[in-house]
């Protein structure tokens, strides 16, 4: 297969919305069009190829997408040759639908069938006449394919796709099937592989990371994995998204305190402080076993950052429920919250529920809310004035920093820093430490002379213009039996 038009390589562009999920498929779409010889537009607008990787779960997801598809009819008109590309969880959903609003649109591809998409623009082509290839179960595990990471000192790495969860409010199963886990072998060697490439800080994901081991019959698997990543030579930082409190176990919370690489950090979504609204959320939690959990994770991590997520306004909802959401708030003192005023996903059994809270309710609920969230996080970062903070520096986070002169980059707890530079030079992948000067309720500044700054290999990385591209790591699906053992880890002490 070919991508030369006179000569030329065709360029592609990819365009990404929704989750972290989707974020890291677009990498592997990169990487699988550089394998099959298209290099990235340096004009997005002028791109051969655009992708655009969709999210069903955000609100007016499909306007969105419909809207900028009808942006580039024009300029699919005049170049007839160019290609545009749906995937990702809107067109699982909608399929042949995508194709039937615009016809402009060349392949439509499923999250089930990401590796496809080479191939169906090459048919698209050829037949002149749009592919839609949608897939209802997955036919390879994602991290067999090639991947173009974005980052010289970050990386995702999957440890298992889809969901087994019903959440009510929630058409992520439907769209991405049943959990599948990848062998914890298959996992450490595509993290040492990105470490290898100087990479400095992997964020282990999934839908819901802590059942990982489910499907081979290892409920404290994701533990052993947390530990066996603290085993390997090179890995600085070690994050994960998303962890569910109903399957949270306290093996987790302490191998997060004694593996020293793990960042305390921690993202577990509430959604409502509610018995109530969990219950008809399809949460099997309640408001007792959530506080419990953080309870835990502070006493063994004093200096932990939790995080969450947040639903104002399921149907249903009364004063007293919010209440009891703004209670858990106070008491969680979470560092900051991605929040969400509840609207209707079709398909969801939350659609079709009676008793829908009018729009003006939820708008007053979610700002009150937002208020006394923005109270805690502002308290919460106040008392990190003063203190020494290691920073990865990181390129993109710090929106003013040409203006002021800053650099900006996280925290090992997650938060945001803005830092004055002094007379160093720090590169994105770099280390930096400096002391807090000033506190905001979404960020931290450090407006001081750095205390030390350390080069290293992902900075070079990122001088270089390099970032990783990995050839799929050989995994196939996970097969019939418990894996083999994760190797020893030996006991840390907290940091």
């Amino acid at each position: 297969m070919t991508t030369e038009t006179q000569g030329a390589p065709r360029t592609y562009d990819v365009r990404t919305y929704g989750c972290q999920m989707n974020v890291h498929d677009s990498e592997r779409i990169s990487g699988l069009m550089e394998d099959a010889g298209y290099v990235r537009a340096t004009d997005a607008d002028a791109a051969d190829v655009v992708v655009f990787n969709t999210c069903a779960v955000r609100e007016n997801a499909d306007n969105r997408l419909y809207g900028n598809l009808g942006h580039l009819r024009p300029t699919k008109l005049k170049n007839p040759g160019m290609q545009i590309a749906v995937g990702g969880c809107l067109a699982q959903k909608d399929k042949g639908d995508i194709v039937r609003k615009a016809p402009w649109v060349d392949v439509v591809f499923g999250t089930h069938n990401i590796g496809s998409l080479p191939a169906l623009l090459e048919r698209a082509r050829h037949n002149e006449e749009a592919q839609v290839e949608i897939l209802e179960s997955l036919e390879v595990f994602p991290s067999t394919l090639p991947t173009k990471r974005e980052s010289t000192y970050a990386g995702w790495v999957s440890i298992s796709v889809g969901c087994n969860n019903t959440c009510t409010f929630c058409i992520v199963p439907s769209l991405r099937g049943r959990e599948k886990d990848r062998r914890p072998g298959d996992i450490l060697a595509e993290v040492r592989a990105l470490v290898a490439e100087g990479v400095l800080e992997v964020t282990l994901l999934g839908q819901n990371v802590n059942s990982y081991g489910v499907e081979f019959g290892d409920r404290l698997a994701f533990g052993k994995l947390l530990r066996a990543c603290g085993e390997v030579d090179g890995l600085e930082r070690v994050r994960f998204t998303s962890p569910h409190p109903k399957d949270f176990t306290d093996d987790v919370i302490a191998a997060m305190a004694e593996t020293p690489n793990v960042c305390h950090s921690l993202h577990m979504p509430l959604q409502s402080g509610s018995d109530r609204v969990l219950k008809a959320m399809r949460r099997s939690y309640r408001q007792e076993k959530y506080l419990g959990i953080i309870e835990k994770v502070r006493a063994a991590m004093p200096d932990a950052a939790i995080t969450t997520d947040i639903i104002v306004g399921f149907p249903g909802e009364t004063d007293e429920d919010f209440e009891q959401t703004l209670e858990v708030v106070r008491r969680a003192r979470f560092s900051s919250a991605f929040t969400f005023q509840y609207s209707k996903r079709p398909g969801t059994p939350a659609a079709t529920m009676e008793e829908q809270v009018p729009k003006k309710v939820v708008q007053e609920r979610y700002d009150r809310l937002i208020a006394t969230l923005e109270d805690i996080t502002w308290a919460e970062n106040r008392k990190l004035v003063g203190e020494k903070v290691e920073v990865l520096v990181a390129v993109g986070e710090g929106r003013k920093d040409e203006r002021t002169g800053r650099m900006s980059g996280r925290a090992r707890d997650g938060r945001l820093v803005h830092f004055a530079t002094g007379d160093l030079a720090p590169r994105p992948g770099d280390i930096v430490e400096t002391v807090i000067t000033y506190a905001a309720p979404h960020h931290l500044n450090a407006d001081g002379a750095p205390l030390s700054h350390r080069r290293t290999r992902a900075g070079d990385a990122f001088e270089a213009g390099a970032t990783p591209k990995l050839k799929g790591i050989s995994l196939g699906l996970p097969t019939v039996g418990v894996p083999a053992p994760l190797p020893p880890a030996a006991e840390g002490c907290s940091l």
